[in-house]
């Protein structure tokens, strides 16, 4: 009787470190500082905007999808997406990349764009009155 006890309390604790080991490693940082990108050398969502002056390459044959980006201080980074491009790509005010920096290049396992709301009111344009 007494070995099912000790079997089971080590089924238990094995299961809980599991648990603590997973959960820490999908514990992902959110950065807006490419600075602290190339730091971490681990898996974060790097945030900030679409350099449209620099363009985007797709290559088909690969089936990969090449921008540019930059963050809050201007400092611009190329992102490399195994995927094809987002539909709203073009039209996006920021873009959210899940991945890992390496070899000189962002490596997103993810890409997520932000939109203009078609629910934001339109500027409206005072008037004065005489």
């Amino acid at each position: 009787m007494k070995n099912k006890y000790i079997f089971g309390g080590a089924i238990i604790v094995v299961f809980l470190g599991l648990m603590i080991y997973l959960f820490t490693q999908t514990n992902i940082d959110y950065e807006s500082n490419f600075d602290n990108v190339q730091a971490k050398g681990k898996t974060v969502k790097a945030t900030g905007s679409w350099v449209k002056e620099r363009n985007y390459n797709i290559d088909y044959s690969n089936n990969t999808f090449t921008f540019y980006m930059k963050d809050t201080n201007g400092k611009e980074m190329k992102v490399i997406y195994n995927g094809t491009m987002p539909n709203n790509f073009e039209n996006a005010t920021s873009v959210v990349v899940t991945g890992k920096y390496k070899n000189g290049c962002f490596h997103a396992s993810d890409v997520l764009t932000k939109c203009p709301s078609k629910y934001e009111g339109k500027p409206q344009i005072k008037t004065s009155s005489l």
